[in-house]
């Protein structure tokens, strides 16, 4: 199987370009190619595919196998492939996802690109369609207790679920800890992906993340929409800020009155390859 490695601010998948290569049984090639000592090394598995209803679909499975509705940092990585790789001219482009059809405009230096920026849509708020357990209307500093300690939690779906804590100090967080006992609370029967905040100015913050499937992360772009938009729920910043991630910066806005969350970030290719499964 032919594949390129690419990474959106550290967060590295394995690219499989399915108009030419066919992917049987992709929860197993995500395990195999996802493991950093046996494998290829990434945080999972993203499919390049035809699609019906958009230029292009992405099929996205997590370094456990499971599959995802969405990636931000995979789908800027996507973006990237099709125009430097030559599947399309286009510098606006829409890719299907299980989280609906995205639009991507691509900023293109010397004929690749370096820079996305990716319409996520509208963030979801209504517990049940996160989903959460829940009878409120909308979580919005929610208490909740995780192994015997009590947070305060803001709940937002960017085509997958978010849960998201502001923190005093990201770096002191005890994240690997904490992480894994948020992403399997029972109140959040699909898993969750859960991100620490840390406020530094109304225009700046420090995020930490743990993923659903994959554990500790240098970024998530789907947690950074939800993020930004729990920082504005909260009156805690602008609607529109840059969010510092382990592996780099995120800029995001909030446009409320569309309603409509923009992301913009870099997208890098690491290595171009082939692996016998």
């Amino acid at each position: 199987m032919k594949f390129t490695k690419m990474e959106g601010l550290g967060n590295d998948y394995v690219y499989v370009n399915c108009f030419n290569e066919t992917v049987e049984n992709p929860s197993e090639v995500s395990i195999k190619v996802s493991d950093r000592h046996f494998g290829i090394g990434s945080d999972g598995l993203i499919l390049i595919k035809p699609s019906e209803v958009a230029d292009f679909c992405m099929e996205m499975y997590n370094a456990d196998g499971s599959q995802s509705e969405m990636c931000g940092n995979g789908i800027r990585c996507v973006a990237k492939y099709v125009y430097d790789y030559g599947l399309t001219d286009k510098t606006s482009i829409s890719v299907e996802t299980l989280a609906g059809i995205k639009y991507l405009d691509l900023q293109v230096e010397n004929g690749k690109v370096v820079m996305v920026t990716v319409n996520m849509g509208a963030p979801e708020l209504v517990p049940a369609n996160i989903p959460v357990k829940s009878d409120k209307d909308i979580l919005v500093r929610e208490p909740i207790e995780v192994a015997g300690v009590n947070y305060e939690m803001t709940c937002v779906s960017m085509g997958n679920p978010h849960c998201i804590v502001f923190v005093e100090d990201t770096a002191a967080f005890p994240l690997e800890k904490v992480g894994p006992e948020f992403e399997k609370h029972e109140v959040f029967p699909n898993r969750v992906n859960a991100e620490f905040i840390e406020v530094l100015d109304r225009k700046t913050v420090n995020m930490r993340v743990w993923e659903r499937g994959s554990g500790k992360t240098l970024a998530c772009g789907t947690g950074a929409c939800a993020s930004t938009v729990a920082c504005i729920l909260n009156g805690l910043t602008e609607d529109e800020i840059t969010l510092h991630l382990l592996g780099g910066d995120l800029k995001v806005r909030w446009d409320k009155d569309e309603n409509l969350v923009y992301m913009t970030g870099p997208a890098k290719v690491v290595f171009d390859g082939e692996i016998n499964l």
